[in-house]
């Protein structure tokens, strides 16, 4: 099963370009997106969830019902009511009825879903109630559920009817430590045989999850790829140096700076160079995160004409 989008274009009324012919394959698995606010991705998410309108672009899901090519394909944009049948979706803020208990709403969700025979609904509501560990507060009123108990109702609400096409928008913002592991295992758990899109701006959250990813700005897709993909356009070119606060100015002049990080009252700042940028810098092994800021700042231009990003995904920041 793959998602296929293709030339999406969005220009809302005030003249905000949020998305800027993006095009990207998306397989069975965890794929992540990532992208400062602003970059389009709230856009993208509440495009594929059929909550509203492209300006121009296609989008099919390929596959659907079945483990190989052979299955059915939906046109998202048009056949929106095909493509909710198998879609679960979270977005980023969604709300809930505060006195109702997490068993009653989600049997009511379910009923709108289309299940009505009532025992295999119920089953289905255990079941996933037992999934995202909330069984044992299933008759709790909803107001009363911390942040994490929240996200993860949300999830099960998503689940709801084997959806093949699960999208969630920033699932772990405000989550503290214990709940986003909680998550993020859950999360693991359910993209095995599925497409679960997952938009973030949170690194971490893609390298810990997503065997596929593809960065945003400013409405357009800057690359695309695998972790190693992406971490391997940057080997031998990452370089780091620590500096007091008042000397990172001038290194943000002289150097293609992609962060800068305190750390025991000094700035850690890491640089993109094809070259020793330096005294005191020193190379270092690129992570994700340095992918993440040299593609939006533009400095994975070198690299991928080497082709050392797969297949030509690479898309120039700078076009």
């Amino acid at each position: 099963m793959e998602l296929h989008i293709t030339g999406l274009s969005k220009t809302y009324p005030n003249g905000t370009r949020a998305l800027d012919d993006v095009s990207l394959t998306i397989p069975t698995g965890m794929f992540g997106l990532l992208g400062p606010n602003g970059a389009g991705k709230s856009t993208l998410m509440r495009t594929l969830a059929t909550l509203q309108e492209a300006d121009h672009g296609s989008v099919q899901l390929s596959g659907v019902g079945s483990s190989g090519a052979s299955g059915s394909t939906i046109n998202v944009l048009r056949d929106k009511d095909a493509l909710r049948r198998v879609l679960g979706y979270l977005p980023q803020d969604f709300g809930v009825y505060p006195k109702v208990s997490a068993e009653d709403m989600l049997d009511h969700l379910a009923q709108l879903k289309g299940l009505t025979n009532r025992a295999e609904r119920r089953a289905e509501v255990a079941a996933l109630l037992q999934q995202t560990n909330l069984y044992e507060v299933r008759k709790k009123a909803l107001g009363g559920y911390s942040g994490g108990m929240r996200q993860r109702f949300g999830i099960a609400q998503a689940l709801l009817g084997a959806p093949q096409l699960i999208i969630v928008d920033e699932p772990t913002a405000g989550l503290d430590p214990e709940e986003r592991t909680r998550f993020h295992n859950l999360l693991a758990e359910i993209g095995e045989e599925v497409i679960v899109l997952l938009s973030t701006h949170i690194v971490s959250d893609v390298s810990d999850l997503c065997s596929n990813l593809a960065i945003m700005n400013r409405g357009r897709v800057l690359v695309s790829g695998t972790p190693q993909e992406l971490t391997s356009a940057l080997t031998g070119r990452v370089w780091a140096t620590t500096a007091a606060r008042t000397a990172v100015a001038a290194l943000q002049e002289r150097h293609a700076v992609i962060s800068t990080r305190l750390q025991a009252g000094r700035t850690v700042v890491h640089v993109v160079a094809d070259a020793p940028p330096g005294p005191g810098f020193e190379a270092i092994a690129p992570s994700l995160e340095d992918a993440y800021f040299a593609a939006i700042g533009g400095h994975l231009g070198h690299a991928a004409d080497a082709g050392t990003i797969a297949e030509g995904r690479f898309v120039d920041a700078a076009r």
